[in-house]
């Protein structure tokens, strides 16, 4: 959950730095625009980590996971 949080805050950051409408953004992202809305909403129910990676990646942003083991 916290990667996909992370992930939708880094998105929705990038949208709106393109001040750009909803419906130019979503065509920009390949997504429609109720889609986009849900998304700059926060509805992160709606999204999984594969399709925020992927939209991520349509708005130019780098993703890197790392794994690490807990402390015991």
């Amino acid at each position: 959950m916290r990667l996909r949080s992370e992930l939708m805050i880094a998105i929705r950051q990038t949208v709106t730095e393109w001040k750009v409408t909803q419906a130019v953004a979503a065509k920009r992202l390949e997504v429609t625009q109720p889609r986009l809305n849900d998304l700059m909403r926060g509805r992160i129910d709606n999204f999984s980590l594969n399709a925020l990676t992927m939209l991520a990646a349509r708005a130019g942003l780098g993703v890197r996971m790392q794994i690490e083991h807990a402390a015991a």
